[in-house]
């Protein structure tokens, strides 16, 4: 008779903490990142009843719930902030405690503190790789992702340029001879823009053009030198000489008036053994242009793309990857220990987590501007919480019958 009391008080407590689960999972429904808990039951040891060999079982209830959190794909939603991210596939992000210690969440809502760390929404330090000299080198260790925010970027002093255009094959030496201008514009060492002009002049030698840069007298303390050379197409239009083994042109500007440092600028004529000027029966024009050189720019928006890149742009519309965030595949993420903040640690039975990029060994992928929801599914947990709360008032119930047949028991001595 004692045994029905211990049973039901057990089967008590397993409804009271698996009511706990529940309601946990309900105060997480709109927790970014959260991975429901489901509860698993088992039955106590039981004892045989009479000399039979086990015809008569009688067990001593059920044992304390065991608790499982179940790393199922939450829903993607989109985000109005450039700096969330969210994980669709297996893996988490690395964050660092306040002691140094290293931790791992499927949180994304991440910010910047004003010294420019890139933090989780509870003030965890997100780990990945810096860009050193814009490079990134993602096989070094971890470490706290700064964003370089307010920076102002140096500028880059232009040392190549290219054109791909092509000069009219109809055009004649003259006179006067067919000519042709184009310009592009570069910056030097203290990002000042300066105009490089080209002027292309038909020789009358066949197939044959003379050419002419320079900078503006403007620029320059004293009239610099023209660079000057000659283009020669063979008869299906394409560049000749110079070959794509020979010497570039190259245009020097001694003495700026800005006094910004001289400039050594090449003209880069082919794209790899392709050339990048034709002469083809078309009027002369440029198709596209481009040079190496940057302004100096200030910070303007730092966003999180695809694949965990931190991406700074610029005043100038340049966009630099200045860091990667770091993810790190756990092969039982069963066993983890929920720490708060939305945030796990390894256990004795976790696997050695493995952390390289986004995509790669197994890992994820990294959604920029996008959150992942909570996977608790109300209307299960409602379904859960009526289903505990009739095994609670069942077993209440045979807490009081078997206290209404002790009382009849002891009446029975009297």
């Amino acid at each position: 008779m004692f045994t029905s009391f211990s049973t039901a008080l057990s089967a008590l407590g397993a409804m009271e903490t698996a009511l706990d689960v529940v309601g946990n999972n309900l105060a997480n429904i709109n927790t970014p990142g959260y991975k429901e808990s489901v509860v698993a039951f088992s039955d106590l040891v039981t004892q045989s009843l009479g000399t039979g060999l086990g015809e008569t079982q009688v067990g001593f209830g059920v044992a304390r719930p065991v608790t499982i959190r179940q790393f199922s794909q939450g829903a993607i939603q989109t985000s109005s902030s450039p700096l969330d991210v969210a994980i669709q596939g297996d893996g988490f992000l690395v964050v660092s405690d306040q002691n140094g210690g290293e931790l791992y969440t499927r949180s994304g809502t991440l910010q910047v503190d004003k010294d420019g760390n890139l933090m989780t929404a509870t003030g965890y330090k997100i780990q990945g790789w810096n860009a050193t000299d814009g490079t990134l080198d993602t096989t070094q260790p971890v470490s706290d992702i700064v964003v370089p925010v307010g920076s102002l970027r140096a500028p880059i002093a232009t040392k190549n340029f290219s054109m791909d255009l092509n000069l009219d094959a109809s055009a004649t030496a003259g006179p006067p001879p067919t000519t042709y201008s184009q310009s592009i514009q570069v910056y030097d060492s203290l990002g000042l823009p300066h105009v490089v002009t080209i002027n292309f002049t038909k020789s009358a030698t066949s197939n044959t053009w003379n050419y002419s840069m320079s900078f503006p007298d403007a620029d320059l303390t004293a009239p610099g030198t023209p660079t000057t050379g000659t283009l020669t197409f063979d008869s299906t239009g394409q560049l000749l000489t110079p070959a794509a083994t020979d010497a570039m042109p190259v245009l020097t500007a001694t003495g700026l008036a800005d006094g910004a440092a001289d400039m050594s600028i090449t003209w880069g004529l082919y794209n790899g053994s392709t050339p990048r000027l034709t002469q083809f029966a078309q009027p002369s024009a440029v198709a596209a242009n481009a040079q190496d050189g940057v302004q100096a720019a200030q910070l303007t928006r730092v966003a999180i793309g695809d694949n965990g890149q931190v991406l700074a742009q610029y005043s100038n519309g340049q966009q630099v990857a200045v860091g990667q965030l770091a993810m790190a595949a756990i092969r039982n993420p069963e066993s983890l220990i929920a720490v708060g903040n939305s945030n796990y640690q390894l256990s004795a039975l976790s696997a050695l987590p493995a952390i390289g990029v986004a995509g790669t060994g197994g890992r994820g992928q990294i959604l920029g501007g996008a959150i992942e929801s909570s996977t608790v599914d109300i209307a299960q947990e409602f379904t859960n919480m009526i289903v505990l709360q009739r095994g609670y008032e069942a077993n209440a119930k045979v807490v009081n019958s078997v206290d209404e047949i002790s009382q009849d028991t002891i009446n029975l001595i009297r």
